[in-house]
């Protein structure tokens, strides 16, 4: 087999042969040798180190640009200010073609990555380029296609895999080796990973990088706690920094370290890692009032490990759950099902009823205690008995808000061992509100504000009420937040209020004990206005359904939305439609969608 063109860059680079080098680049390598050795003459051959910007948009183009080696980020200007990520420039390609071709000023902003180093054709050379080789022009004619449709794609195309990874220890007293270490074996499940510790690559130069990492799937460098050359190194080559802290450590700050953390800074993702488990509440939140970063990770044992890693590496796998009143008691069979069939659940989200289902779980709680929590709160009480005079609604929400609080205590959703969002609806803006901070049971009571039945939640001026009037299976939300695998709950069903009666108006006050004694289906207030706060998303539904891998939709039509006494049967329902869908080929394709790695986590969470 010969040589690819990464390979002969490589040599010609060790060799300090310039010729060679430009020889070896796609772009040049058709040119006969008097045509490249005049090229070679009026390139310009620079270093820019990791998170410097080589041009701006909106600046005149001054040549075309050949990444020798490292990575090279683009960013695209945004209406409203700021720019988004927008594609990469690796090793042999090129940036900055369009302009140069067009005469038009930068369109884009170009950030190194890495420490990079690039090569730049001038204007006049590049139009000689041309001349002397036109096949150049249909090359790089193909780069500006596939690019400007990577622009056009940037807003919905999946974030890009972090190759690189740092850990950053927040002190002396974080075994940031240890996490290291365990890191590195998770991410062999998904790809060839190197190590490196400081005395392996303090001294070497930005080639010996690129072949370090064109030759592994994943690095992983250790960083020092305090602000050295080496930690600068490798922030300056990391796609994604972890900040790894002590859950049971005061939070402070990564001192000397802010200019290099910038959560935005060069498309790299800054993400926390609490390790052990917290001694008190609100630990998290303390934490991330701190430090600006994507998100942050709990990780106590071998499977949470496993679990960051896959969410790190868009191979994790999460559910989102539905409101549909006591038909929502299906999510417990279902996350039962995927527990059997060895698919851990990576993150969840959820709304109304489901909310409170998927906080359960991911506080840890597991099949049984769910079962024994949800038993004891909806069935062996009526969780909205409380019937008040109905100025604002039908019953006061004390009985829910107690429930809630009993349950969950003050536990606030960032202490949860998994990522949890729970949706509302916000009455003051119209607008969906995602909940992933604050007060646990206070967003639960939100997520279940039934309008009319229950009163809204009134904080900070606003008004919140069930997020299932707006939007009843959030995988918008979820498919915005994490890449991976996601499944769809849909507890709602499609006929939710059926009846034989023929009426237009409250029976006179002589009727109602004989129209209350037929035997057919009657409708309750209650009935009316939860089927009212959830039929206006029912058309969102089907769309979000789209946008998710797998979607089960247990047979609930024969379900009373308020017929909490059909718990366990509801459970069941659930479990039997999951298992059978997923043992009918879901289960082996969401696994080929989260990638190798999960048989091994789940056989040592399997008890749980």
């Amino acid at each position: 087999m010969s040589p690819g063109p990464d390979t002969m860059i490589l040599s010609a680079l060790e060799r300090h042969n310039l010729p060679a080098l430009f020889a070896a680049l796609p772009l040049l390598r058709d040119l006969d040798s008097e045509v490249l050795a005049e090229i070679t003459r009026e390139v310009e051959w620079f270093s820019v180190p990791g998170g410097a910007t080589l041009f701006e948009a909106g600046q005149p183009a001054d040549g075309l640009y050949v990444v020798v080696n490292g990575t090279l980020g683009l960013f695209a200007p945004q209406a409203g200010g700021g720019s988004r990520p927008s594609g990469r420039v690796a090793a042999g390609e090129t940036v900055g073609e369009a302009e140069v071709i067009s005469g038009t000023n930068r369109t884009v902003t170009v950030v190194a990555l890495r420490n990079c180093e690039v090569a730049r054709l001038p204007v006049a050379t590049f139009e000689k380029l041309v001349v002397r080789n036109p096949g150049s022009l249909r090359q790089i004619a193909n780069v500006v296609i596939k690019r400007l449709d990577s622009l056009q794609h940037a807003g919905t195309q999946a974030r890009a895999t972090p190759k690189t990874f740092v850990v950053v220890p927040s002190g002396e007293d974080v075994d940031a080796a240890k996490f290291a270490v365990g890191l590195a074996r998770c991410l062999k499940a998904h790809g060839r990973t190197e190590l490196v510790l400081s005395t392996q690559g303090h001294e070497q130069t930005s080639h010996w990088f690129h072949r370090l990492e064109r030759s592994n799937d994943f690095v992983v460098y250790i960083a020092d706690s305090l602000q050295t050359n080496w930690t600068r190194l490798c922030l300056r080559q990391a796609d994604c920094v972890l900040l790894l802290a002590r859950s049971d450590g005061e939070p402070r700050a990564w001192h000397g370290l802010e200019a290099h953390l910038d959560a935005g800074s060069a498309g790299r993702s800054i993400e926390l890692v609490l390790i052990g488990r917290p001694q008190s509440l609100a630990t998290a939140r303390r934490w991330l009032d701190l430090h600006k970063v994507r998100r942050h990770h709990h990780v106590r044992n071998a499977d949470d490990l496993a679990r960051v890693v896959r969410l790190l590496t868009g191979r994790a796998l999460a559910v989102v759950l539905s409101g549909g009143g006591a038909r929502g008691f299906a999510h417990i069979g279902v996350l039962r099902a995927l527990q059997a069939a060895m698919l851990p659940v990576d993150a969840i989200g959820a709304t109304s009823i489901g909310a409170i289902i998927g906080a359960g779980w991911a506080a840890g709680w597991g099949y049984a205690e769910v079962l024994e929590r949800m038993r004891r709160s909806f069935v062996a009480r009526n969780p909205i008995g409380d019937y008040t005079l109905p100025l604002m609604s039908l019953v006061s929400g004390g009985r829910v808000c107690r429930l809630l609080r009993a349950e969950f205590g003050d536990l606030h959703i960032e202490d949860l061992p998994l990522p949890f969002f729970c949706t509302s609806a916000n009455l003051t803006n119209g607008q969906a509100a995602v909940h992933r901070r604050g007060t646990l049971w206070l967003w639960l009571r939100a997520a279940v504000s039934i309008p009319g039945v229950l009163p809204p939640v009134f904080t900070e001026r606003q008004v919140h009420v069930d997020g299932a009037t707006i939007n009843n299976l959030p995988v918008d939300i979820m498919r915005e937040s994490m890449e991976g695998a996601i499944v769809a709950v849909d507890a709602g069903a499609d006929r939710m209020l059926d009846t034989s009666t023929e009426m237009s108006e409250v029976p006179p006050a002589w009727r109602p004990w004989s129209w209350l004694r037929r035997d057919r289906p009657r409708v309750n207030i209650v009935q009316i206005l939860l089927r009212c706060g959830m039929i206006n998303s029912a058309a969102a539904t089907i769309a979000q359904g789209a946008l998710a891998d797998l979607v089960l939709k247990p047979p609930l039509e024969r379900i009373d939305l308020l017929d909490w006494q059909a718990f366990d049967r509801v459970v069941e329902l659930g479990y039997r439609h999951a298992s059978e869908t997923l043992a009918q080929g879901a289960a082996e394709t969401l696994r080929r969608t989260v990638g190798a790695g999960v048989q091994a986590a789940t056989d040592r969470g399997s008890s749980r």
